[in-house]
């Protein structure tokens, strides 16, 4: 049985550059896929890690467009989106929602596209987020940008779901893991937890626990996993913006849910600090 996740695909607000979209706006970045973007959780207008969503933003638009972007200007223009005075009749301050950030340069400056939907809760108890996951023979290109290009992780994603699983993960040659289509996987061996550095997106929430899972009395490193080594390890995790949940199996390999490392994992994200926009 499959643990199904919450999903937030309604969109409440959608503006660009602090306006409401236009037609004109939306067909360029439909026919647009040079891009990234950043997801986050608001919570009472606050964000975990919204320095690290900023930084990242600014390292790809350098990489991407030869142009850093202010944070400031980021942060504003999430502001402007979630009080709801960009002029479309949606008024209201939302103080919870689901929030990305896109940046496209249509004209050679960065734009920036911001969307609201409902936020995205977890189930509160970790046994009933469980997720099975469906090792797949793809990695990501330009993995370390949240780039607009994710075709693929959507394909093998839905066919996971299909199969009868949650979430799909990303191997590479001789089943190096990866990450998960829309999540980072960790390992934990009874003592440490193991992040695969095979290609990957440096999550933000996954940021956050490396800051603060060895305080917490929890080691960590990051090094090669494959498939063939699962049955080594105690219990698995992935993590994203919509928080941590247990890995109950990979493929046909049953993994217990370790209720001591979830409790400290789980502690060690709660207890970070959100930032206000």
């Amino acid at each position: 049985m499959t643990t199904r996740l919450p999903t937030t695909t309604d969109v409440t607000r959608l503006e660009i550059d602090g306006a409401p979209a236009t037609a004109d706006a939306l067909r360029a970045r439909a026919l647009d896929t040079f891009g990234h973007f950043t997801a986050m959780q608001v919570r009472d207008g606050r964000v975990r890690g919204l320095g690290l969503h900023l930084a990242r933003l600014d390292a790809a638009t350098r990489e991407l467009f030869d142009q850093g972007l202010d944070g400031e200007r980021v942060r504003d223009l999430v502001r402007h989106a979630l009080a709801g005075d960009g002029g479309d009749g949606a008024a209201g301050v939302i103080a919870d929602a689901s929030v990305r950030v896109y940046v496209h340069a249509p004209d050679g400056a960065p734009s920036l596209m911001v969307t609201v939907r409902p936020p995205t809760e977890l189930p509160a108890a970790m046994a009933d987020r469980a997720q099975a996951l469906k090792s797949v023979a793809y990695v990501r290109p330009v993995a370390h940008i949240k780039h607009l290009g994710g075709f693929a992780q959507a394909y093998h994603g839905r066919a996971a779901r299909r199969a009868g699983y949650d979430e799909a993960l990303l191997t590479g040659p001789d089943g190096e893991i990866s990450e998960g289509a829309i999540t980072n996987v960790a390992f934990f061996d009874g003592h440490e937890v193991v992040w695969p550095d095979a290609p990957h997106l440096a999550g933000i929430t996954m940021q956050l626990l490396e800051a603060g899972l060895a305080d917490a009395g929890l080691p960590w490193r990051r090094g090669p996993v494959r498939l063939r080594n699962l049955p080594g390890y105690r219990a698995a995790f992935v993590a994203n913006s919509w928080g941590v949940s247990p890995v109950r199996r990979v493929d046909d390999l049953e993994l217990a849910l370790d209720e001591k490392l979830m409790a400290t994992v789980a502690g060690v994200y709660e207890e970070v600090p959100r930032d206000l926009i």
